[in-house]
């Protein structure tokens, strides 16, 4: 299993490349939620790599557990916290008060989550590069 961090980080960065294109058709809950999925992927690539198992879905528990040297800063931290809030509610309705997911999503948002998400995703690669 641990030979499979390359596919890991592959599927992140399509991901990743998949949040961007949401975003560019207006799909902003699923640009959030890709994003999220990207990150998510290229960490658990990193666990993979490093001879670990992660399990759950938050990216910044994720991160949180990593061992030295490799341990994440307060930024980045901070980036998969934010990351952490597009797991769940892009994608049911009943995550909100009312409406559909589609009507709490802005551009902004998408382009921060595609943001936060390249910081996490290019962390993870240049780790697994080393």
């Amino acid at each position: 299993m641990a030979g499979r961090y390359g596919d890991w980080l592959k599927q992140g960065q399509r991901d990743l490349a998949h949040a961007r294109r949401a975003m560019g058709a207006g799909d902003y809950e699923w640009a959030c939620f890709a994003a999220q999925q990207g990150a998510e992927k290229a960490v658990k690539a990193l666990y993979l790599k490093l001879g670990g198992m992660a399990w759950g879905r938050s990216v910044a528990a994720l991160l949180e557990e990593l061992p030295e040297p490799w341990q994440a800063g307060v930024e980045l931290l901070d980036a998969a916290r934010e990351l952490d809030k597009h797991y769940i509610p892009p994608c049911y309705p009943n995550a909100h008060p009312q409406g559909a997911p589609y009507e709490y999503y802005t551009r902004n948002e998408a382009e921060r989550a595609i943001a936060n998400a390249e910081r996490v995703v290019n962390f993870c690669a240049r780790i697994l590069a080393e």
